[in-house]
């Protein structure tokens, strides 16, 4: 998402529109050099006023304007830290908290704004509160009339509380909102508003981040045969999509640099040592950094016949096919790296979901010529993505993906599961390598069905390799159809609606 909200502003300016991007500041955005208090603004959340400060950030590009909102509630778990998890009975407490007063901070502000914008653009449920306020909410009539336009990023994330009885609830946030409970309801859960259900059937346009994924999305899931579409919200989705309001749009990637050569091998382990020292000094105890930089240490100093790499979030979506458990107690990871023997390597990066960190630790300690690191940095990722041989993104279900479109950019084939996004941007054997499977089982031995076939194309046909890694850095998915496809399908006109 955060990918999104950065550069499609950017590209709708080129297009003649005025974007303004509005985030809370999670206790320090409103910090950054530059920033400058427009304004403060009052904001009624749970049956008081809040004062809200509005800050103006400078950004490298004058055409898209910046609106942080500052408020301690934005920040009650440490700066710069944006969710919070909270215990199993509580999904979503503390981040509905601050997505619903920030839902109602924003819709302050437009209301008070001498302008108001033509369109609202929505991402995903933590800007979904703004939609029921101002749907229901007489203070804030005078939205209705703008244009609405929701982009789903992921659908496994709902953010569904409560309308009563917690201090995390619909009634707690909005004491005075008298709401029809049938158009926000959770569609499994009667006493529950799930802000995503509610932003889909109130919303002008509802739009995902690729067309493949707009259609899994009108299908119920199911995890026996490895599908996941709707997560419980199909029904409402083919109902949009039969009104002609569901629209799939392709995430974009910029192509504004040239396409270097790759990081020799002595420089990208020199820059993953780095990163490593300073991780290790925050965190002296953390046993995934002192196993990598032994691994490191052990490593060879020329460069490996195979380097394979993973940059993402630990979470199930993104692991549990790298990680599936097959009879043996063995994953796909631990076959692949034993396949490709001492003289390839694997490089992991990510964090995310702590039990998933653990597992994938579990595997590094008995494979060593897996590199796992525990963490995440842009200046680590970048090289990855271009140094590397084979990019391995398995994900179970995928409503765009960025990575893959990032390892293409730097002539790395990648490796996926043939869903979402992933579908819709690699092309098996011309740009890259597409793997399926109608179970999860099947899937992951499918994964490393076709890791093998890709490595072996690469150390018997070198020619058909380098075809294959010049194509992928030759395919471009611009932000400028994006942005071009956005105003024509979501800003224009709204047909009687």
């Amino acid at each position: 998402m955060g990918d999104v909200v950065r550069d499609l502003p950017l590209a709708l300016s080129v297009e003649g529109w005025q974007a303004s991007v509005a985030t809370p500041s999670y206790g320090s955005l409103h910090k950054l050099p530059g920033a400058s208090r427009l304004a403060t603004i009052d904001v009624d959340f749970r049956g008081s006023s809040h004062p809200v400060d509005i800050w103006d950030i400078p950004a490298d590009d004058s055409s898209v304007r910046n609106v942080v909102f500052d408020h301690p509630l934005f920040a009650q778990y440490g700066s710069g830290r944006i969710y919070h998890r909270d215990e199993a009975a509580r999904p979503f407490a503390s981040d509905a908290n601050t997505f619903a007063f920030y839902c109602a901070a924003a819709a302050e502000w437009i209301c008070a704004g001498e302008k108001q914008p033509d369109v609202v653009h929505l991402h995903d449920w933590h800007a979904a509160f703004y939609l029921i306020l101002a749907k229901y909410a007489e203070h804030f009539a005078s939205l209705r009339d703008i244009r609405t336009v929701l982009t789903i990023h992921n659908l496994s994330y709902q953010g569904t509380r409560p309308f009563r009885g917690d201090e995390s609830s619909l009634e707690a946030w909005y004491p005075k909102l008298r709401p029809d409970y049938g158009t926000i309801v959770d569609p499994r859960y009667s006493d529950c508003v799930n802000p995503m259900a509610s932003a889909i059937r109130l919303a002008d346009r509802v739009s995902t981040v690729s067309p493949t994924y707009a259609g899994e999305i009108c299908r119920p899931s199911n995890p026996e045969i490895g599908f996941i579409g709707g997560e419980g919200l199909e029904v409402d989705l083919a109902r949009v999509r039969d009104d002609g309001r569901l629209f799939g749009i392709l995430n974009g990637c910029y192509y504004d640099q040239p396409i270097g050569r790759r990081p020799g091998w002595q420089r990208l382990l020199g820059m993953i040592e780095a990163q490593l020292q300073t991780w290790q000094k925050e965190q002296p105890s953390n046993e995934a950094h002192s196993l990598a930089l032994q691994r490191l240490a052990a490593l060879p100093k020329r460069r490996p016949s195979h380097l394979m790499t993973s940059v993402g979030r630990l979470v199930e979506q993104k692991t549990a096919l790298l990680l599936h458990k097959f009879h043996d107690g063995s994953t796909p990871l631990d076959r692949i790296a034993e396949a490709v023997g001492g003289k390839s390597v694997i490089v992991v990066l990510g964090n995310g979901n702590p039990e998933l960190e653990e597992r994938m630790l579990e595997v590094a300690r008995q494979r060593p010529n897996i590199v796992f690191l525990q963490g995440y940095s842009e200046d680590l990722a970048a090289p990855l993505y271009s140094g590397g041989d084979l990019f391995l993104m398995p994900s179970s279900f995928e409503p765009c993906g960025i990575s893959q479109m990032l390892a293409m950019r730097g002539a790395q084939p990648c490796i996926v599961h043939g869903v979402g996004g992933l579908k819709d941007t690699v092309e098996d054997g011309v740009t890259g390598f597409v793997f399926d499977g109608r179970s999860p089982e099947a899937q992951a031995r499918e994964f490393i069905r076709t890791t093998t076939r890709a490595l072996s194309i690469r150390s018997g046909d070198p020619i058909a390799w380098q075809n294959v890694c010049q194509a992928a850095a030759a395919r471009r998915f611009d932000w400028a159809t994006a942005a071009k496809t956005t105003i024509e399908t979501l800003y224009g006109e709204d047909d009687g609606r």
